[in-house]
């Protein structure tokens, strides 16, 4: 359900079903649920293939340069095992996002992961001479896990940890940290749910204008 990201914050996402939007959950870890995840969202698995992760990566909001071919010996390098591992992080950070909006504990395996995960060695930045950012060669699926996995634990103990919500609309599952200003987001993307929501409600004061007979007074 991914799609190729631009300089305005967030990822494009695509349905199967032709359309798309654009989603910024506000954490790195929240963008790696959109690729699939457990269940009924099986039917939005993208990541099949080492490709498909890598494609994640540059699209995600990390910096630059992770690519295969970005740079010198700086292309992530990535396994068929490694995929099946994002998938297992990945629903098991679908689950753990959820119980923490319902303000309940994780499960102890999903849990697990979480910390296998990140007890890893993460990405590693260096500063170029250019003074730009750019990622140390050899960086690995195994790498770029247990980086999303230490930021999963940043958001989940942090500031905006009670901030973690899904989108007001009844038929999405899609989840964000809300890092407004007022705490008052709602939707997952004013572009879809937010669009749809003011779409029906427009609808609804039409159609109850509609049936409202004017009043008389019979004299």
């Amino acid at each position: 359900m991914s799609g190729k990201a631009t300089n305005t914050p967030g990822l494009l996402l695509r349905h199967p079903d032709g359309s798309s939007f654009r989603f910024d959950p506000g954490a790195l870890c929240l963008e790696l649920l959109p690729t699939g995840g457990p269940g009924p969202l099986s039917y939005f698995e993208v990541l099949h293939e080492p490709a498909d992760l890598v494609r994640w990566a540059e699209e995600s909001r990390l910096p630059g340069g992770l690519g295969a071919g970005s740079g010198e010996g700086e292309g992530l390098a990535v396994s068929a095992a490694e995929v099946a591992d994002a998938r297992a992080l990945r629903d098991a950070l679908w689950r753990i996002t959820e119980s923490r909006v319902r303000e309940e504990p994780p499960a102890p395996d999903d849990l697990a992961t979480l910390n296998d995960t990140a007890v890893r060695p993460s990405l590693t930045p260096r500063l170029t001479v250019g003074g730009e950012r750019a990622w140390t060669p050899g960086g690995t699926g195994t790498g770029l896990l247990s980086t999303v996995a230490r930021d999963a634990i940043d958001l989940f103990t942090g500031a905006y940890a009670h901030r973690i919500r899904t989108c007001g609309a009844h038929d999405c599952r899609l989840m964000f940290v809300d890092t407004s200003r007022p705490g008052k987001r709602r939707w997952c993307s004013m572009e879809r749910c937010g669009n749809r929501h003011k779409v029906r409600a427009h609808r609804a004061r039409l159609t109850s204008s509609d049936v409202e007979a004017p009043s008389t007074d019979q004299r």
